[in-house]
Parts: C-alpha cells; structure tokens; sequence
C-alpha cells in the first residue's frame, strides 16, 4: 500500500492561509499553519509546528514579488534554490555570501521531484508556472536599484518573499523535502502599492491548493 504523505504548509499571513485552505478542503493528511513574517519568526513557528506530527514534506506557499521580465502578475513560481540573500556581509567591492564566510550556507535546494510534478500538474490546471530560484529577504525590494543588485546577483531569480529559507531553515534540520510555492502580486522595483494585485495572487494561490490536493491526497 502506498504510504500517504504527510504535509505541513506554513503560509505568512492569515489571507494566505485561509486561500491555500479553500483550495485544499477538507483531508487529513495536510496541515496548513501560519509562519509569520520574515526568516527568524517562519523559522521557529515552522520548527514548533513540526514538533506536532511526523511530517514528511514541508511547503512555505504564499504571494510575492516578482522579478522584472521573470515573472508577471499571476503566474506561480516554484522555487528550486531557497535563498537567503541578505545573509552574509558588505564588502567594499561586493556582498560577501555566508557561504564564503565560512558560516555555513544560504542556500537551500527545494525537492526536485515534488517541484517537477506541482509544476506540471499546475500547468495542467491552468496556470502560468515558472521555475528558478526565490530569495528570501528580511527587508522587501522598495527600488530599482535594490532590485537590479538582486537580479545582477541572482541570474535565475523569479521572486523574492521574507519567510522560504526559513522555513526551509527548520525542515532541514529535521531532513524533510521542502518546496517554495509563490503566486505573483506585483513586480519587484519601486514600492507602489496601487500596481498590486493581492486579490488575483490570492485567487491562484487558492489554486496551488487545489494542485497541492490532487497531487498528495
């Protein structure tokens, strides 16, 4: 008999908890609970709740911006590498990453199989999908040259969020797959909050949900 998945999904706010839900229903083999916002709150709530169950899968899913000519309004993007991409330090010449610090990593790879099936079961469903990586940061992008710095740094970046590599921070520590799921409400650059669209990002969201559903359930 095949043994059924056991999934906790962490989602930032209380919007995008109740969208993932929806799209869901009812089933019993996966969780949906709030992170917080940003890396160090998604880290410990994500650590607490796995303490709840025996999981073996967890998804940080939630809405994001995305990067110019990446990703537009509506897609979803999978995140294959979860980046932390203020974590490291400043250097006259560039951004020193911890890894070349010698502090460890900040860089976390998203389950290659899950992420090749979600994408493929919500390209069947619909939607617009991209692959690459997501970048977490504890300060959201408010300006063009913060965002032209992350996308000289990050060739293959699709979005920035505040909680993935958090919450991939804590699965890691207890060996368990991860993936990123972000749905897209506005283009990274200068903070305008009449270019974004939560209703539409939260609608595709509630469709992750549903491809989340047909795929594990």
């Amino acid at each position: 008999m095949t043994k059924v998945v056991k999934i906790l999904i962490m989602t930032a706010v209380e919007a995008e908890k109740e969208a993932v839900e929806r799209g869901i229903g009812e089933v019993q083999n996966i969780n949906v609970a709030l992170s917080g916002v940003g890396p160090a709150q998604a880290a410990a709530r994500t650590a607490f709740a796995l303490t709840k169950d025996d999981y073996d899968m967890v998804i940080s899913a939630g809405i994001a911006g995305g990067f110019k000519n990446r990703a537009e309004v509506g897609d979803v993007v999978i995140g294959e590498r979860l980046i932390a991409a203020d974590l490291g330090a400043e250097s006259s010449e560039s951004f020193l990453p911890i890894d070349e610090l010698g502090f460890g990593s900040n860089e976390i790879a998203a389950d290659a199989s899950s992420t090749q099936q979600m994408s493929a079961r919500l390209r069947e469903n619909g939607q617009k999908v991209r692959s690459g990586t997501i970048v977490t940061l504890s300060t959201v992008t408010g300006t063009e040259d913060t965002a032209a710095m992350l996308m000289q740094r990050f060739t293959d970046a699709r979005a920035e969020a505040m909680e993935g590599f958090g919450v991939a921070t804590a699965a890691a520590e207890k060996n368990l797959s991860v993936l990123e799921i972000r749905t897209i409400s506005n283009l990274i650059g200068l903070r305008n909050k009449e270019n974004w669209n939560i209703k539409e990002a939260l609608a595709t969201l509630e469709n992750t949900g549903v491809a989340i559903k047909e795929l594990f359930t």
